[in-house]
């Protein structure tokens, strides 16, 4: 091969090798997942700045976010292999712990989680 066609030919390689690595890491970013829900209390008002926390029953790691004006709240780019745990806390009150399976296949996940507030 002359080298005046070997510089195209190793440059259309290299193309085709980072569109084979891009092509797998969009796979792997569509299987993601994603856990969103709306904390409220027992009269379904929406609660803010409640803590969530999202534990990886495989690893322990354990994530939190703070739920915004409208009680939103919002994890992404999980693992869909792992097991996870979720619930809220607010002065000192705490929502049940919720269960999210590796074995359900949705990839967007909506979890609302209710906290039963004490009365003052």
């Amino acid at each position: 091969m002359s080298s005046r066609l070997r510089l195209p030919c190793v440059a259309l390689i290299l193309l085709l090798c980072a569109l084979v690595v891009a092509a797998q890491d969009d796979k792997h970013e569509a299987q993601l997942r994603t856990v969103h829900g709306v904390v409220t209390d027992k009269s379904e008002t929406p609660l803010a700045s409640a803590v969530v926390f999202l534990k990886n029953t495989r690893s322990n790691v354990v994530r939190s976010y703070i739920s915004d004006d409208s009680g939103n709240y919002r994890f992404s780019g999980l693992d869909p292999n792992a097991d996870y745990e979720i619930h809220a806390e607010k002065d000192g009150s705490t929502s049940s712990t919720r269960s999210v399976s590796s074995f359900d296949s949705k990839k967007d996940l909506v979890v609302n989680l209710k906290i039963d507030r004490k009365k003052s």
